[in-house]
């Protein structure tokens, strides 16, 4: 199906199964089909919702990268269960849909039952905040320049890609190969608004600690930007757990589909449950062992 965002931009929008709704927001360097194997999974007992981001087709692309930033993507997530009439949702994203992910709990936390933050963390480190924004603009003249079936065979090889090549080569060249039709005008724009732009996670620390929303951190750990950013998610909201998949990259819920799967169905049984609440305060982070 096809919904209008409130600035009148076409986004796409898929959904399977009844129930409680999960909604999937897609990384960079993925679309609404990357969110596959969880769509076929936890359809069988959940509403799922996929949709393509703005510039990413079959959503429409905007020329002017006025139409690309955070706060437009957290709006264009909410702008999708606004258009389907849910109230509130498990809201799941990978890497860039991470990142929505958090701002979505920021923004509307009452629209979120859940959520999932996977492989999120690029730009956030203080020491590479500046070398992030620059090579993420290389990357937006390179998709303007030769286009993404080019770039894509360069983007795909990336350092927390390369486990998933050798764990499941099938899978991955799925991946570079629906990595090569995606938009060069639309992969630059996005990388330019929202990707180069986007405020560190450090940045939102007195924001993130307010948040309560029932949370997943999930990181691969040989996603190396993303593994600090992910222990200080885990140690900033009142309410969140860290997973760390072993010998694992960027894209989680396609390299390691059945781990994921699992994981989240027994966070949102546990969200579901009441059980998933903010940290115990005898949890002292400073504490070592108790003497009296």
């Amino acid at each position: 199906m096809r919904i209008m965002t409130k600035d009148c931009v076409g986004l796409h929008v898929e959904e399977a199964g009844e129930g409680l709704p999960i909604l999937f927001i897609h990384e960079f360097g993925g679309n609404h089909e990357s969110w596959e194997p969880q769509m076929r999974f936890f359809a069988r007992r959940y509403r799922c919702i996929s949709y393509a981001a703005r510039g990413y087709p079959p959503s429409d692309v905007p020329e002017s990268i006025d139409a690309y930033s955070q706060q437009i993507a957290v709006e264009d997530a909410i702008g999708v269960l606004d258009a389907l009439n849910i109230e509130k949702a498990h809201v799941v994203g990978l890497s860039m849909g991470g990142f929505a992910t958090v701002h979505f709990g920021l923004e509307a936390p009452e629209r979120a039952l859940s959520l999932t933050v996977a492989g999120a963390g690029y730009g956030c480190e203080k020491e590479f905040e500046d070398y992030f924004r620059n090579v993420s603009l290389e990357v937006a003249d390179n998709f303007e320049r030769i286009g993404a079936r080019e770039f894509s065979k360069i983007y795909s090889l990336g350092a927390s890609r390369v486990q998933f090549q050798n764990k499941d080569p099938r899978g991955w060249q799925e991946f570079a190969d629906r990595l090569a039709t995606h938009s060069g005008k639309g992969a630059a724009m996005t990388m330019r608004g929202v990707q180069a732009r986007r405020p560190s996670f450090y940045d939102l620390e007195t924001r993130l600690k307010a948040m309560k929303v029932p949370t997943l951190v999930v990181v691969g750990d040989e996603d190396d930007h993303c593994l600090q950013p992910g222990i200080f998610l885990k140690k900033t909201l009142p309410a969140c757990g860290l997973s760390v998949f072993p010998k694992s990259g960027h894209t989680l819920n396609l390299e390691e589909p059945t781990a994921f799967n699992s994981l989240l169905a027994e966070f949102f049984a546990q969200v579901e449950a009441g059980k998933w609440g903010e940290r115990d305060p005898r949890a002292l982070p400073g504490q070592i062992m108790r003497t009296k």
